[in-house]
């Protein structure tokens, strides 16, 4: 069987410096018949040959008599059998020479073997078994363990940005709110910079969230450059235009390079559509209760940021069930006025019961950190 580039191989080329193997574990002081089978079992691991490097080191198993012969058939067949995803396997192989902890738990963890891999782990020491053990307790869904471990690994290391990032995501899946805005904190007013942004964002944006909030998610995106990809902008657009902010979704559109299909092209008549009836739009929907909110999102697209805030503090003193959802709009549109200090206290007022909280933050931080946000071309 002959494995292809993208298979276990590549896999266990970086497997193979966490188990400890040299550059030709082959080339130790040992027999003939079990060198010529490590050779073997290296040269077919080279060229992607399962079959023949799990043959191969099975046959120096077999021949090997001395401690040395057995730790390199050992580390060898881990080797191999880790390429072929036959973690356990592996982690037999050099069970049987007592192999330290340092060793087995990344091949348990490979396997999808969390418990064993912890357990394994707690019994070692140093940086890489602590990690190994919060993101193993992430996998197997243990946010609340995890949130724990990650705490101790910045005790004993120091706040590294991974850490953090890591930490917040344990927090918000936790439910740890306030743990979770109070790492947020830290990450950005440490670094504020698209990088950071970026990073915060694309954890932040794989928790579920309201349309409202993935909107104002795509909104703080922009303001922080970090929108790249065609399909954010389609989806950027999109929500915009359910919330009324057709000149918005314009200005998406026009960013982006979308293939040429039928999905595309009726996104931009909608959008065309929506964008020349805006001004109109903006005063009807306004007067109404139950359309207000996708009024102000009209004036907010037409960029009369003004008026969106009277719209929405019309929501805000309704005390309606799309409070939150205006306060954080209302927060935007003074941020892209220029009007700093209002976007920062209407933004710190948000509560938690529209699942809104989260987004208000980060655009709180944003706030506290960038000020205004720039005009969006």
């Amino acid at each position: 069987m002959t494995v292809s580039k993208t298979s276990g191989f590549k896999a266990a080329l970086m497997a193979a410096a966490v188990l400890g193997l040299g550059a030709s574990p082959a080339a130790a002081a040992v027999s003939k018949a079990v060198g010529t089978a490590l050779q073997e079992a290296q040269t077919a691991a080279k060229a992607r040959n399962a079959s023949a490097a799990v043959a191969a080191v099975e046959r120096a198993q077999a021949a090997a008599k001395t401690p040395e012969e057995k730790q390199k058939s050992a580390q060898m067949a881990a080797y191999v059998y880790t390429a072929t995803r036959q973690y356990s396997k592996a982690a037999a192989a050099l069970q049987a020479v007592g192999a330290p902890p340092e060793q087995l738990a990344p091949v348990y963890y490979s396997g999808g073997m969390y418990d064993k891999a912890i357990a394994e782990a707690r019994k070692g020491s140093g940086e890489k078994m602590q990690i190994l053990i919060a993101q193993a307790l992430l996998k197997k869904g243990d946010n609340a363990g995890a949130v724990k471990a990650y705490q101790a690994l910045i005790k004993a290391n120091g706040p590294k940005s991974m850490y953090l990032e890591n930490l917040a995501g344990a927090q918000y899946k936790s439910g740890d709110k306030a743990g979770y805005l109070a790492t947020t904190e830290r990450l950005v007013r440490s670094d504020s910079s698209p990088q950071r942004w970026k990073a915060l964002l694309t954890n932040f944006r794989q928790n579920p969230m309201r349309p409202e909030a993935k909107l104002a998610m795509f909104h703080l995106m922009n303001a922080t450059g970090t929108l790249d990809r065609p399909e954010d902008y389609a989806e950027f657009a999109k929500l915009a235009l359910i919330a009324g902010q057709a000149g918005i979704a314009e200005k998406a559109l026009a960013k982006a390079t979308l293939p040429d299909d039928a999905m595309t092209q009726s996104l931009v008549t909608a959008t065309e559509r929506m964008a020349a009836s805006a001004a109109k739009d903006a005063v009807s929907l306004s007067a109404g209760e139950t359309t207000a909110f996708r009024g102000a999102g009209a004036y907010m697209g037409l960029g009369q940021y003004a008026k969106a805030i009277e719209v929405y503090d019309k929501i805000i003193a309704g005390g309606g069930n799309q409070v939150d959802q205006a306060k954080v709009f209302k927060g935007i549109a003074a941020l892209m006025d220029g009007k700093v200090s209002v976007g920062r206290t209407v933004l710190d007022e948000v509560g938690d019961k529209a699942g809104m909280q989260e987004i208000a933050h980060l655009w709180w931080l944003y706030a506290s950190t960038k000020g205004a946000v720039p005009k969006m071309a």
